[in-house]
């Protein structure tokens, strides 16, 4: 292809793209194929000779199409937006056409200096700190576009986990290895918190404790310290917290104003994760919740979600610049440049080393949309949201079971979870709109998010039409269940009648795939024998799988009970077993050698308790608590093996070799013991 055609075949694609999001509300949401569709619709190997591009142009339809989620779609209600828009789509065009690859200042300044002052824009917007911003003669901070929150997270606990533990070399006279410092780490966030916190655990292998919220789903300040308390006494170093502004499940927010001060006052690096409603910000009537940041170390949100700057696009600050640059800079000579005293370079900022010029869209849309149209734009998302809100409230089958915030609303079904479920499963297997499930507690909901920037109240009227009459529907199915006494029977039976439904609905096929805003397709989508999706839904099966407290026995323990036997040597423990404490086979132990199983036909091994029962009451065992740490080892040359164990197997009792003890001063006497 020749910059002729190129400019012919540009503008072609231009106006197919503009008809595709401009007809969106026609196509299926959902898409109906199963795994590995392609893979008909394909060659078995790339072709030898050039192509026609009418050729290529023609499977967008043929083969993309049929597989895509149409996340701009108006019925797009699952997860959290993931918008575009014209100015964000033109920056990237742009941007691929200079495709610089901007690790350092000197590979290409724009993409350096626009992103230093676009993030500038951007935190002053959000009402942020001054101290977050690249150009202010207090600040040791600055902002950078991040791939994804997830990364972002990463990286702040990465920044925070090296500079606690130059904290700790500095505070010890023993030398000791980074590894063993690390093992005593622990990170904090709610139990609402977002995977990618676990995640990151998972890579840095600390210990990441999950934290039981209240009522409103939200973590606060007394329970992070009493964590804080418990886990020093078991000579645990807590070092972070990830606070959540706008959670996964039900947009809860974390209390930022009791949660700030518990950190300084521990010394806890504080991370905060506002993917989501960092976009709410440019309002400042939806500011309330960010009372507290100023306390925070990093921040980060994504204005790839509600902002209307597609993915990626992901904005994260921090306070303190060199705690980024200390924990990720490598200078090999070919990288360095004759400004790299005074220039920014973001591959210090980073993992990776390359970086993509994403501060071009991002700067097309602030100055495209101006902040009045962008605030426009997140209060218009949250009027739709309290429309659909007012209609479940009102319909007597339905409860709304958590406060909504800005653009999310969860419901369910008063008749339970299998009820709730069903329902789910019918409207998704439509394909006349996405939406995905949450838990709150044992309560099982339906999320519903307004996403798209051009949905109006129809599009929720409509899409509330739906589900109120499938809803109906469903329930009359059940309405001969009505006279039964036992409850738990009753459960049952719930799951027969469904079962039933779901087999006869299968009989009726390739009947509302075709169209399914059509009339005769909106009957039979809520029709009780509407056809049933062919692909296997991930809901079904995932609904009720329960979530592992233990991923591995090396990489996801908790301490054993122990007793400090040196005055001041903080790493000398000896096992102390309870009398309660569970029978656990050595780690080598061979299958036909274990002990008998107990009178209760249960594996001694399943008695193994997920946190000490001493410590922590039953309320909160039922919480989600995880502990990551570094993998432990029972021998005793292994350096590791000198710290306190972090694995639930029992090991044969050695006796213990000693640290010499070293004097420590006062203020760091209470971290480590």
């Amino acid at each position: 292809m020749q910059a002729e055609e190129y400019n012919r075949r540009g503008k072609e694609l231009v106006d197919y793209i503009t008809e595709y999001l401009g007809s969106i509300r026609e196509r299926r949401v959902i898409p109906d194929v199963k795994p590995g569709y392609m893979r008909e619709l394909l060659p078995d190997s790339a072709p030898t000779e050039p192509e026609e591009w009418e050729s290529i142009f023609e499977d967008i339809e043929k083969v993309i199409m049929p597989g895509v989620v149409h996340w701009q779609s108006p019925h797009m209600h699952a997860y959290y937006p993931s918008l575009t828009s014209w100015p964000s789509m033109l920056g990237d065009m742009l941007a691929d056409a200079i495709n610089c690859i901007g690790f350092t200042w000197a590979s290409s300044p724009a993409c350096t200096e626009l992103e230093m002052n676009v993030m500038d824009w951007l935190c002053k917007a959000l009402g942020l700190p001054s101290f977050f911003l690249h150009h202010h003669p207090d600040s040791r901070g600055g902002g950078i576009l991040q791939s994804t929150v997830s990364e972002s997270t990463l990286v702040a606990l990465l920044a925070a986990r090296k500079d606690r533990i130059l904290q700790l070399h500095a505070e010890l006279d023993q030398d000791l290895e980074d590894s063993v410092l690390n093992s005593r780490l622990v990170a904090y966030a709610s139990d609402q918190a977002h995977s990618s916190v676990e995640k990151a655990g998972l890579i840095a292998l600390v210990k990441i404790r999950f934290l039981p919220t209240d009522e409103k789903c939200s973590l606060r300040g007394d329970t992070l310290k009493q964590a804080i308390q418990e886990d020093r006494s078991r000579g645990l170093v807590p070092f972070m917290l990830c606070a959540t502004l706008g959670t996964t499940g039900v947009c809860a927010f974390d209390n930022l104003s009791e949660l700030g001060p518990v950190c300084a006052e521990e010394g806890l690096w504080l991370h905060v994760d506002a993917a989501y409603a960092g976009s709410a910000y440019f309002c400042p009537e939806l500011r309330w919740s960010l009372t507290g940041i100023e306390l925070a170390h990093s921040f980060v949100f994504n204005p790839s979600k509600w902002m209307m700057v597609h993915f990626d696009c992901t904005a994260f600050w921090v306070k303190d610049k060199y705690k980024l640059q200390q924990t990720f800079s490598v200078d090999p000579v070919y990288l360095r440049h004759e400004n790299s005293q005074v220039a920014t370079d973001f591959m210090h900022w980073q993992i990776p080393l390359s970086r993509r010029f994403r501060s071009l869209k991002l700067w097309f849309v602030m100055r495209s949309f101006g902040l009045r149209n962008l605030q426009a734009h997140i209060r218009h998302g949250i009027e739709m949201a309290k429309l659909l809100e007012s209609h479940i409230k009102n319909d007597p089958n339905f409860e709304v079971p958590a406060e909504r915030h800005l653009g999310l609303v969860v419901f369910c079904l008063k008749g339970g979870n299998d009820l709730t479920q069903e329902l789910l499963r019918r409207l998704t297997g439509s394909g006349t709109m996405y939406l995905i499930p949450a838990d709150i507690n044992t309560k099982r909901i339906i999320r519903f998010t307004v996403t798209s920037q051009f949905i109006t109240s129809d599009d929720i009227l409509k899409d509330w039409g739906i589900i109120s009459k499938m809803a109906s529907i469903l329930l009359a199915e059940m309405q001969p269940l009505g006279d039964i006494e036992d409850p738990h029977a009753g459960e049952d039976e719930v799951k027969r009648v469904i079962s039933r439904s779901n087999t006869e609905e299968a009989t009726g096929r390739n009947r509302v795939r075709s169209n399914p805003d059509s009339e005769t397709g909106l009957e039979e989508c809520l029709s009780p024998r509407f056809d049933k999706v062919q692909v296997e839904l991930w809901i079904d099966k995932a609904w009720n799988r329960s979530r592992r407290p233990m991923r591995s026995l090396s990489c996801s323990s908790e301490p054993l009970p122990c007793t400090n036997i040196g005055p001041l040597s903080r790493y000398d423990f000896e096992l102390k077993p309870g009398p309660e404490d569970p029978v656990v086979l050595p780690p080598m132990m061979d299958i036909r050698s274990r002990p008998p199983p107990s009178p209760t036909g249960a594996d001694p091994l399943s008695k193994i308790p997920e946190m000490p029962p001493n410590l922590l009451g039953k309320q909160v065992l039922k919480k989600l608590t995880k502990f990551y740490s570094m993998p432990s080892f029972c021998n005793q040359w292994v350096q590791c093996g000198r710290y306190q164990l972090c694995c639930p197997l029992r090991v044969p009792q050695i006796a213990p070799k000693h640290f010499s003890p070293t004097p420590l001063e006062a203020t760091t006497v209470h971290t480590l013991l």
